[in-house]
């Protein structure tokens, strides 16, 4: 029982963890402090969870996955949408 708890708590802060980068970016309307690859990292990574969870048959890692890969996928949606980042200076 207690585990169950630490897997809910995980998979809800987990989840829930790209809001405020979605809410800034669409309140800034900027995306210049999102990292195109670790986006397309951590989704393949959620992805991959998913599909974990899908061969266990476990409902917490597969609803929090699913979950948190939408929530990527409006981060990458948006970092399209407002295009690349400018004003970095190269080295």
């Amino acid at each position: 029982m207690l585990w169950t708890i630490v897997g809910i708590l995980a998979a809800i802060l987990t989840t829930f963890s790209f809001i405020p980068q979605i809410i800034r970016s669409l309140r800034t309307r900027s995306v210049k402090d999102v990292s195109p690859i670790t986006l397309f990292q951590l989704s393949t990574g959620v992805l991959l969870w998913m599909l974990y969870g899908i061969s266990r048959k476990d409902p917490i890692i597969i609803f929090a996955n699913a979950v948190t890969l939408i929530t990527l996928a409006v981060l990458i949606y948006l970092y399209f949408r407002y295009g690349l980042p400018t004003g970095r200076q190269g080295g």
